[in-house]
């Protein structure tokens, strides 16, 4: 039987096998152990290496947004997932969408599900936030700017060809209010432009946020 209080100081951070194997350190088989461990459900596998302490020793509800940041490379929460979390749409978003410096990629686990897709460095570093929640921990998530912006780049078909098609689009296909906008910095979708593909779609986006 393993002392909680030796999982517990990871609380709801994820931590790779090196740093498990290290905490377990004092039994025979650290191998056997974590897999005692993940079979009584006091750790929970996300991936190949990659676990996290169960609530069920720490007693704290579990970030899908902090587990993103750890899943898959260097990642921003964005896109839907984003938007909901800023309270922007009023769908509740099931699948946790990121963007990455690396190629796309999903992953599924017992926590959830968890989605993401690749984008250049130079458009990837732009509008990015640190999110600190109860001063306990952290995670990157895009700006509710820079989400949209992921959106119009990342949704594969989408051409709109004047403002008018791209207040239906945001409006009605997203369900926005774009008077929130008013409060928010629309120079991140004109530093959006400068790099992106989509250099139309996106001027729209910024002419429309503009007037």
């Amino acid at each position: 039987m393993v002392n909680t209080d030796v999982l517990k100081q990871f609380g709801i951070i994820p931590i790779d096998i090196a740093t498990l194997k290290a905490a377990l350190d004092g039994y025979k088989s650290t191998k056997d152990k974590i897999a005692s461990l993940e079979h009584s459900g006091f750790v929970i596998r996300l991936k190949r290496g990659v676990f996290v302490v169960s609530p069920k020793v720490h007693h704290k509800p579990l970030s899908k947004e902090l587990i993103a940041n750890h899943l898959y490379g260097t990642s921003y929460i964005s896109l839907h997932t984003a938007l909901s979390f800023y309270g922007l749409i009023p769908e509740r978003v099931t699948t946790v969408s990121s963007v990455s410096t690396k190629r796309s990629h999903s992953i599924q686990n017992s926590v959830g599900n968890f989605d993401f897709v690749a984008a250049k460095l130079s458009y990837f570093s732009i509008g990015v936030r640190q999110e600190i929640v109860n001063n306990e921990y952290a995670f990157l998530i895009a700006t509710p700017e820079k989400a949209l912006c992921d959106i119009i780049v990342q949704t594969k078909g989408i051409k709109l060809q004047s403002i008018k098609a791209m207040r239906n689009f945001i409006e009605n296909d997203m369900r926005i209010d774009l008077s929130v906008f008013e409060h928010y910095n629309i120079e991140i979708v004109k530093e959006c432009i400068n790099v992106s593909t989509k250099k139309r779609e996106l001027t729209l986006l910024y002419k429309l946020l503009e007037e």
